[in-house]
């Protein structure tokens, strides 16, 4: 049996509960969510949806790029909008960071969100 690997970067912001930035499991790297915190200053980056959009995006990213991806290995997604009015905003900014063939995708809305954020994103990944 493959071992569970945990991944960890400063480059994204830190874990701040029971769980990690990631978890390699053979092949798959299943990433955490992460929300539009700036790295460096552990503050929400500010500039509405679209920067927090592009700043979950570079956080996985970062996250990926430890575990030894990048994120065209991106296959799955799920994105957790706080208001379903921001999807075409956080959408075009998604669709910035990915091409051909788009990792699979589930979109939702929810109550609420740590930090009253207004998205968070998780991935599952190839290594």
């Amino acid at each position: 049996m493959d071992e569970i690997k945990k991944i960890s970067t400063k480059d994204a912001p830190a874990a701040i509960g029971p769980y990690s930035q990631a978890i390699v499991a053979g092949d798959t790297i299943y990433l955490s969510g992460q929300i539009g915190l700036d790295p460096k200053s552990g503050q929400l980056v500010e500039g509405g949806i679209a920067a927090e959009t592009k700043q979950v995006l570079e956080n996985l990213k970062a996250v990926l790029q430890a575990g030894g991806s990048d994120i065209s290995k991106v296959v799955s997604t799920n994105v957790y909008l706080a208001d379903m009015n921001d999807f075409a905003a956080m959408n075009e900014v998604y669709a910035g960071f990915f091409k051909e063939p788009f990792p699979a995708r589930a979109t939702v809305a929810v109550k609420q969100l740590p930090k009253n954020v207004k998205l968070e994103i998780s991935a599952i990944a190839m290594t």
